[in-house]
């Protein structure tokens, strides 16, 4: 498999704080890669330094084998990344149709899989409110719209930060069955949650962070089996669909 993208010994710092410690990852095309660790350990940092959110003091991004290193967030998404970022980050002064609409465009790739009524049909719920705005949704509604509308972009690759983070358990397992879809697509996937045997159940490898270095990484439920998990990273092993 080709890889997608890289990032190797990135350093940041918020301040005088060093958030990451040479970090690095690796996901290929058509590969799901879960994303580890306990709160504060650096996950949401490493995604937000690989899209240019925050600016690497040492380190390299390459995506496709190109350097991307510190390039802005909305070229990292023309280029194929679609990110649906911890907290949602919809409009909610928009509609539900006008919050997907508005990023509808073919992927780099020139596809265009995924479509208006794809999504639709992937999220029925948001079908039936494509007229409320983004802040009369529910939690999880809002979680449903922020993934359709990355999936909107055609993406090659779908970063998702903490997808299930604070919804009702019906929804977790509604987000997590779509997790699975999207992965059977070809699309490559991030993944970040809390529900360690949800992560290693949708993934190929996954890596731990902590303290803001990668201290455990190898194939899902095989190398990273449950016991040395918890260990690295004082991780909950919560229950849920796997």
């Amino acid at each position: 498999m080709s890889v997608l993208l890289a990032a190797e010994g990135l350093n940041a710092y918020y301040g005088d704080s060093h958030v990451l410690r040479d970090a690095t990852l690796v996901i290929e095309a058509g590969t799901a890669l879960g994303l580890l660790g306990r709160n504060g350990m650096g996950k949401t940092t490493l995604i937000r330094t690989v899209m240019g959110f925050v600016r690497a003091r040492s380190g390299r991004v390459h995506w496709q084998g190109q350097d991307v290193t510190g390039r802005a967030p909305e070229r990292m998404a023309r280029r194929g990344i679609g990110y649906v970022p911890e907290g949602r980050g919809i409009f909610p002064n928009l509609s539900v149709r006008e919050n997907l609409l508005m990023s509808a465009r073919p992927g780099p790739d020139g596809r265009r899989d995924w479509t208006f009524e794809r999504v639709l049909a992937t999220f029925p719920r948001l079908a039936e409110r494509l007229q409320h705005g983004g802040q009369q949704l529910s939690g999880g509604e809002q979680q449903m719209l922020s993934i359709g509308r990355a999936l909107m972009t055609n993406p090659l690759l779908l970063i998702l930060d903490e997808a299930t983070e604070g919804l009702a358990p019906l929804i977790v397992q509604e987000i997590w069955r779509v997790i699975g879809d999207i992965r059977t697509t070809g699309i490559a996937t991030l993944i970040v949650d809390r529900n360690v045997r949800a992560v290693l159940a949708h993934t190929d490898r996954a890596v731990v962070l902590e303290k803001g270095q990668v201290v455990l990484q190898g194939d899902g439920g095989v190398t990273l089996d449950h016991q040395r998990l918890a260990g690295a990273g004082g991780m909950p092993m919560a229950g849920g669909p796997a």
